[in-house]
């Protein structure tokens, strides 16, 4: 016979890789400001494989609103700018030799509001994603209970503490969310 299914350490992993997933997602929005984590979603054809930008190049910010793309290969050059120009971001690399400069241009009202629309999305998807953990936990507590002999009272009290860490859980996904839409709009 199995023993417990309830995992609270496995819970807690679960719902913090919700929110790590969801400050990774919310990186690559661009908000009028250069980040280097911009690039990180785009993928160039090289070599016969598909390889991400970090595996080719340096990516800096010299400035607030430039990127600059530092090819290491002569020959990926062209892939690269390629890349990028057909990457949906709305950047258009300027060549320099091995070098592109990658100006970040202002976003439109309507753009910004596409985009904090975007990440509200986002944190919805995680907040599905920690609920479905926290229904996860509580139907474990329940078969543990039926199973396993777990008391009446030891089942309430870990479904108190799993409420507490979902809780606390949608409460950083919500700050993360705020601070983004805050950092888009730009209020």
């Amino acid at each position: 016979m199995a023993g417990p299914t309830y995992d609270k350490a496995d819970l807690d992993r679960r719902m913090a890789g919700a929110v790590e997933s969801l400050k990774h997602d919310l990186q690559g929005l661009r908000t009028g400001r250069a980040s280097v984590s911009l690039l990180d979603p785009v993928t160039v054809e090289v070599y016969g494989a598909h390889m991400p930008i970090s595996q080719l190049a340096t990516v800096s910010a010299p400035e607030p609103r430039l990127l600059s793309v530092q090819v290491w290969d002569k020959s990926n050059v062209g892939p690269v700018d390629k890349a990028i120009r057909s990457a949906g971001l709305g950047l258009n690399p300027i060549v320099d030799g091995q070098t592109l400069r990658l100006p970040i241009p202002d976003l439109t009202e309507e753009r910004r509001k596409e985009l904090a629309k975007l990440a509200g999305q986002y944190a919805e998807k995680a907040k599905i994603a920690v609920r479905n953990v926290r229904r996860d936990g509580m139907d474990n507590l329940k078969t543990d209970e039926k199973k396993h002999g777990l008391s009446e009272d030891e089942r309430k009290r870990h479904e108190t503490d799993v409420q507490k860490a979902t809780d606390a859980t949608i409460a950083d996904i919500d700050a993360a969310f705020a601070a983004k839409e805050k950092e888009i709009l730009g209020k």
